[in-house]
């Protein structure tokens, strides 16, 4: 039952995918091509959305910090999400924002449960408790071979992160447990090639939007390009 008066509840879409994989350039398009119909939306990610969780991020992320394992790496991105779900994400929702999330739960399933090798059911148990059983209404997994991804970030004008850092054979098993979990979600999730050119990734992603969501990701007058 719909309160009278009240904002409709919005929408909640993910992006997944190892690193270099191109989130970061799909997030910007889809947020110009809001903006441009005046959607009301936000643009977050993880681990970060909060002060806690930027502070994690840096700590996570800090090449100084190389000697942390995986399982200290899950508690304190699972502090993060859930500081993230409570104080930025729900309360979006609630006011009828669409949620643009650079990465969500599922990256822990992939990075900690599978290039981590914790095993998926731990990570997904924990996932639960701290997000306490909010799942994006759509995610998109950018997918491309990890040797592709790792020389993006050669390219890119900063220094590299921890994760970045990691082996080949780490991220080749980030990659493996993404394609996994698509499988397992169906329709839930939509997986494009990363290779592909921007623009035609772009044009996939709001064609999937469109039909698993509806409403703001309809076709308009607008443009699709970014």
């Amino acid at each position: 039952m719909t309160v009278e008066g009240a904002a409709p509840r919005g929408a909640f879409v993910a992006f997944e995918g190892i690193e270099g994989c191109g989130k970061s350039t799909q997030i910007e398009r889809l947020s110009a091509r809001l903006a441009r119909g005046g959607r009301p939306f936000i643009v977050t990610r993880e681990p970060g959305g909060t002060p806690l969780g930027d502070a994690l991020r840096s700590l996570l992320l800090s090449p100084a910090s190389r000697g942390v394992d995986g399982l200290i790496e899950l508690y304190l991105l699972e502090a993060s999400r859930r500081a993230h779900v409570f104080e930025v994400i729900l309360p979006a929702l609630d006011r009828g924002l669409v949620v643009l999330c650079d990465r969500f739960a599922d990256s822990s399933v992939a990075y900690q449960g599978g290039g981590r090798e914790l095993g998926v059911e731990m990570v997904e148990a924990m996932n639960l408790q701290a997000t306490g059983g909010l799942a994006p209404d759509a995610t998109i997994l950018l997918d491309l071979p990890p040797g592709e991804g790792l020389a993006r970030v050669e390219r890119r004008p900063r220094p590299e992160d921890r994760m970045e850092r990691e082996a080949l054979a780490f991220h080749e098993r980030v990659r493996q447990a993404y394609l996994a979990l698509a499988e397992r979600r169906g329709d839930a999730y939509c997986v494009i090639d990363g290779l592909r050119p921007p623009e035609e990734v772009f044009a996939a992603v709001w064609d999937y939007l469109g039909r698993r969501i509806g409403g703001v990701f309809q076709p308009s007058t607008d443009s699709i390009g970014g």
